[in-house]
């Protein structure tokens, strides 16, 4: 079963991401990061390319595409917080993002 992030690991766990631009979400326990692409297509193939890690791990980010820019909400709802999936989704969402 999925776990809410504990006070403990929190900060060494988010620390690199915060510093790579994602920020806490003000009223939920959420990380937030919007993404600028090039293009559409970069953005689409970049969103594509991340669902495919999203059904692997069966946790999905809500998100939103208007033209060059993906905005992301990361929660795990099962725990309403975050929890490991979140951060191994963000990280993978930030390597993606520079291919």
């Amino acid at each position: 079963m999925m776990e809410k992030l504990q006070l403990d690991e929190r900060d060494a766990l988010l620390a690199p991401l915060i510093a790579n631009g994602w920020v806490l979400h003000s009223k939920r326990d959420a990380l937030v990061k919007e993404f600028k692409f090039k293009s559409f297509i970069d953005a689409f193939g970049w969103m594509t390319r991340v669902a495919i890690w999203a059904e692997k791990w069966n946790h999905h980010p809500e998100w939103s595409n208007v033209y060059s820019r993906v905005n992301v909400i990361l929660i795990t709802h099962d725990v309403d917080g975050l929890s490991d999936l979140d951060i191994k989704l963000a990280r993978k969402m930030d390597a993606m993002s520079s291919i």
